[in-house]
């Protein structure tokens, strides 16, 4: 697999049945193929709990939303520790270019989820944005935050 702009680890791998072979994700304690865009979420979710802080069990994977009536999935949503959501994380294959259509697409998930930020990420490149909702305000953020900064992020955007 590519390297990505993310630390590396040592990933627990098999031989798949189909076309991939398998990661074992620990957040859903499964194997899962190894698609691309699994190698950009599995290398994110290494990053959030052992270079940002983010508490494992704080973070869902593939969480279900439900936005006019239809059924989706974020990758990667963490929470804080009374259970809002902080940050939601968009993670595309590392060839899919960084569009506005794909923040579009986190974004329209937020509106279930009302998180504090955003992220996007093709494992290359990281896109990530703080939300003000009460002042219908946002930025973007230098760097992917720290659970302990991103609990206490400060709403007065500018």
């Amino acid at each position: 697999m590519e390297v990505l702009n993310l630390p590396a680890f040592e990933p627990r791998t098999r031989k798949g049945r189909g076309r991939y072979n398998e990661i074992w994700d620990p957040f859903r304690k499964k194997f899962v193929a190894l698609t691309p865009e699994e190698w950009v979420r599995q290398h994110m979710l290494h990053f959030l709990t052992q270079y940002r802080g983010y508490p494992s069990s704080l973070i869902r994977v593939e969480a279900a939303l439900t936005y006019n009536r239809l059924k989706k999935r974020s990758d990667i949503v963490a929470y804080n520790a009374q259970g809002s959501p902080l940050l939601l994380v968009e993670c595309k294959a590392p060839q899919v270019e960084l569009t506005q259509k794909v923040f579009d697409q986190v974004a329209l998930y937020n509106v279930t989820f009302s998180g504090r930020c955003l992220l996007v990420t093709n494992g290359l490149k990281h896109l990530v944005c703080e939300i003000d909702h009460q002042n219908k305000k946002w930025k973007f953020l230098p760097d992917i935050p720290y659970y302990s900064d991103i609990c206490t992020l400060n709403h007065e955007l500018s």
